[in-house]
């Protein structure tokens, strides 16, 4: 995925800025919504935010991550997980994070939380660099453990939401806002696509990325926060 190329070639068309219909967007106040707040955090003050918000996790170690944790148990009752067996999550590194990432995830939560979301299957979130990898080069993505990949939701009665079954998309499809929606408009489609544009409405991640972004997203939410820009990208 060549996310970064992309967005530099967005960021320099002032058209894709000025367009109130662009997937691309630099608001006026962009220094204090969430994802860009967090994208400026020492590892010292995200921590203290994580302990503030009553979030249990441990500091790690990890090649390219600025600021990694692992978090031990649900964020605002949710636990994010992959489908690896429960007794090797402890250890996994997929199940790792950049601290700013569970900072926006917390608030997602929220999100989640008010659909009876309890649990999210994801696929990953960090995903260690090639083995060529500079000794303390910071990455970004998932590389940096900044992003996440959300396939499931699933509800406390068991019932679940699943993007590659009911996103309901089409590749170039506006994801939010005007004109923007699933077809067929079911129950689940309209469900699994309000959360997701809540989350945009919050500024929560600098980028998100949907099945109608490519055939490669079919199957998951790609949510990233991107440190040290002022603007976000959702398709």
């Amino acid at each position: 995925m060549r996310v970064g190329l992309l967005l530099i070639a967005m960021a320099m068309s002032s058209a894709a800025i000025a367009k109130p219909s662009s997937r691309f967007s630099a608001p006026s106040d962009a220094k204090d919504l969430p994802a860009v707040r967090y994208g400026k955090l020492t590892q010292d003050d995200c921590e203290k935010e994580l302990t503030a918000r009553k979030i249990t996790f441990k500091r790690e170690q990890a090649k390219g991550v600025r600021e990694p944790v692992r978090v031990e148990g649900a964020i605002h009752g949710v636990v994010f997980h992959t489908d690896i067996v429960a007794s090797k999550r402890e250890t996994s590194a997929w199940e790792l994070a950049d601290c700013r990432l569970v900072l926006a995830l917390d608030d997602f939560a929220q999100i989640l939380a008010a659909h009876d979301v309890v649990e999210v299957f994801h696929y990953s979130m960090y995903r260690p660099p090639s083995k060529g990898w500079p000794e303390g080069k910071i990455a970004g993505q998932h590389a940096g453990a900044l992003a996440i990949d959300a396939a499931r939701f699933i509800k406390s009665d068991g019932k679940y939401l699943d993007v590659l079954k009911h996103f309901h998309g089409a590749i170039g499809a506006r994801t939010c806002g005007e004109g923007a929606g699933p077809h067929p408009a079911t129950p689940e489609a309209n469900e699994i696509r309000e959360i997701l544009c809540d989350a945009v409405s919050q500024h929560l991640f600098n980028v998100v990325l949907t099945p109608n972004y490519n055939k490669p997203h079919r199957n998951h939410y790609h949510l990233e926060i991107t440190e040290g820009v002022t603007w976000f990208l959702v398709h």
